[in-house]
């Protein structure tokens, strides 16, 4: 997710419903038009013409520049570097043939046999990988596309299952880059023990527990219904997209073919990312000094990267599998396979930066005011935090937001912070699933090789019935609390 601390340098102002324009045009034009970067580039153009007081000429000037700005930002830039070098890892350990050496491995111990097992294996994936979401996606969607192509099994259904498996399993452990984030903005909001408070707060965490549930009961039981149900008819007839699908990389560009003569083995794509995996909580000690709550996330996602990546290509040369010339020629095809991803998520942190400027969150989060009943507060709360994930795109910005508001309520109304904590978590993460302009919507997309506009219809019913069961959670807990 996005973290906090990159907007952009001008000072927030509210511009009450006006705020809402640039998500709703940006999200509006994803849908209609299926082209992601110019509803991006659009919605960005409309803010800051929104804030040069309607003059569209300065707005584009600004947006320009707004746009280069983000770049100076440190953790913005490695979110960008960050997906250039998952694009690198990736393409070295299958060009080691870890990929392939893996489902391989699988296939032999009968593990996948059929479609009902790639999609278990999906979703047991991202239950196993909780470090950092993009993570999640891009490792599940790489070894886990070539078992659903070839039982027939849609790339849709792949995308749903890595995205509502990495952030709700991410959002449920307190010990890792969303965790860190987590308990920080709680200590900064005064909060007496932000980790007990947190972990109070992850049982009722509803809709990233339905979500992972509905999730789980779909890939064991083959669920399927609305255009989810179209799309797998589809795939069962042999075609793997829809004619008018656009996809935003060609997952072969991004992971090549093993070279003739390298040798499949599961162990070239297992130790890298299990080394790269075991240096996030590593790392997040590191940068906060000994207290992994206080850890820097992005920087440590970074880092861990780059051991991951420096193991395969140890791997690689100590086999004799590809020398020098070839790893550098192999990451940089890799890494710019994914050029498309990062110029969405380039325009994605630009466009998060526009909302906040414009004040968006703040004046979602003021309409709730303080005249709901307690029946209803938890699923307001919810709801609201829905919306600004939803409008903005970023679930880390909506914590942000949200928290900053939910436990100062919570503290008014003299309840314990946790549940408000939760309502907040969770109305994040759903939101950000049923977003078409969220970065980890995107990187499903990229990771299945599936059209974004429609890895975003097929998963939305499934994310609404998560929903709406956590929002019943919400209402029953606001009476008993």
């Amino acid at each position: 997710m996005i973290e906090a601390g990159m907007e952009l340098a001008q000072a927030a102002e509210s511009y009450g419903f006006l705020s809402l324009l640039p998500p709703l045009l940006a999200i509006g034009l994803a849908v209609y038009t299926r082209q992601v970067y110019l509803s991006l580039a659009a919605g960005i153009w409309l803010g800051f013409t929104i804030s040069a007081g309607w003059n569209p000429a300065a707005g584009l000037a600004n947006a320009i520049e707004g746009t280069i700005a983000i770049l100076a930002d440190a953790g913005s830039a490695k979110v960008i570097v960050f997906t250039f070098l998952i694009g690198a890892l990736i393409a070295v350990v299958e060009a080691n043939g870890g990929m392939r050496g893996f489902v391989r491995w699988v296939e032999e111990r009968k593990w996948v046999t059929d479609g009902r097992r790639a999609q278990v294996l999906a979703w047991l994936i991202g239950l196993v990988i909780f470090i950092e979401s993009n993570l999640t996606i891009l490792v599940a969607g790489s070894v886990c596309r070539p078992l659903f192509d070839r039982f027939k099994v849609s790339r849709e259904k792949l995308a749903y299952l890595v995205d509502s498996t990495s952030a709700p399993v991410c959002i449920l452990i307190p010990f890792n880059a969303w965790g860190a984030y987590i308990l920080g903005i709680l200590a900064g909001l005064g909060v007496g023990d932000p980790l007990t408070a947190f972990l109070i707060a992850i049982p009722l965490n509803f809709y990233a527990i339905f979500a992972l549930i509905v999730a789980g009961v779909t890939a064991w039981t083959g669920l399927e219904f609305g255009p989810m149900r179209k799309a797998e008819r589809r795939t069962r007839g042999g075609t793997l997209a829809w004619d008018h699908a656009i996809a935003l990389a060609d997952p072969g560009e991004i992971a090549p073919e093993p070279a003739e003569g390298v040798e499949l083995r599961p162990r070239n794509m297992i130790l890298p990312i299990a080394v790269m995996v075991a240096c996030m909580p590593a790392f997040m000690l590191i940068t906060g000094n000994g207290d992994m709550s206080q850890g820097s996330g992005s920087t440590s996602v970074l880092w861990a990267v780059l051991v991951g990546l420096a193991v395969g290509w140890v791997l690689a040369l100590v086999q004799g599998s590809l020398d020098l010339e070839g790893l550098s020629r192999v990451s940089l095809k890799g890494a710019g396979a994914l050029t498309g991803m990062a110029l969405v998520l380039w325009l994605a942190i630009t466009l998060g930066g526009v909302t906040d400027s414009l004040g968006t969150g703040d004046y979602v989060a003021s309409v709730v005011g303080g005249r709901v009943p307690m029946v209803l507060m938890l699923p307001l709360v919810f709801l609201v935090a829905g919306g600004i994930a939803f409008a903005t795109g970023s679930s880390w910005g909506t914590f942000a937001i949200m928290l900053a508001v939910a436990v100062p309520l919570a503290n008014a109304l003299g309840l314990p912070p946790s549940p408000f904590v939760a309502a907040v978590l969770s109305g994040g993460i759903f939101g950000d699933h049923c977003s078409p302009i969220s970065d980890t919507t995107i990187i499903a997309s990229l990771a299945s090789g599936t059209d974004h506009i429609e890895h975003v219809r097929t998963q939305l019913p499934y994310a609404l019935i998560a929903g709406g069961l956590a929002i019943v959670g919400f209402g029953i807990l606001g009476v008993v609390i």
